[in-house]
């Protein structure tokens, strides 16, 4: 049903006798009362949280050796990496990890810049005019920043205590039962 308002035209929706709409409903209530509907389910969640598992350990593997630190900096790699996926690849998450348009490669750099950006830097409470191009511009001058803050880590260069990566990777611990 299309209603007319003006020179727009909304959609209401596919409308149906209401006899026809209670035994659609009776049918589906049948369905998913049985065993097999049941089984059926049980077996779609496990594919799916296999799934995801899998997903989750080539998404961190993708990580890790986008980081590619100094082997000096490898309990840093592995927490950075972790923040990054626990982050990055729920379902659901929007992120950029959970696209499958790029390759993974990409999907974890793009993970990891847009993660040290949000943590690592000012940019949630950033005033970014709103002109075209801006928001691009600063988000590229905060990912050289990030770029550069990395090559630190896989040049093995010392780090100090204040560094931000090390402040934000212990501001975000996940909490252990």
């Amino acid at each position: 049903v299309q209603e007319k308002k003006g020179r727009k035209t909304f959609s209401r929706g596919v409308w149906a006798p209401a006899a026809t709409i209670e035994k659609v409903r009776a049918e589906l209530e049948a369905e998913r009362s049985t065993d097999a509907y049941a089984k059926r389910r049980n077996a779609d969640a496990r594919r799916r949280d296999k799934t995801q598992s899998e997903y989750v350990k080539d998404f961190y593997g993708a990580v890790l050796k986008f980081l590619a630190f100094h082997p000096s900096h490898a309990d840093m790699a592995d927490r950075l990496a972790r923040a990054v996926v626990d982050h990055a690849t729920p379902v659901g998450s929007g992120t950029v990890a959970r696209t499958k348009r790029i390759p993974i490669e990409q999907r974890a750099e793009a993970a990891v810049i847009a993660w040290l950006r949000h943590q690592t830097t000012a940019y949630d409470t950033m005033k970014i005019p709103r002109v075209k191009g801006k928001r691009r511009e600063v988000r590229r001058m905060l990912a050289q920043r990030s770029q550069e803050l990395l090559g630190r880590y896989r040049r093995g260069k010392p780090v100090g205590e204040d560094c931000v990566l090390r402040t934000a990777l212990s501001a975000n611990r996940p909490k252990r039962d």
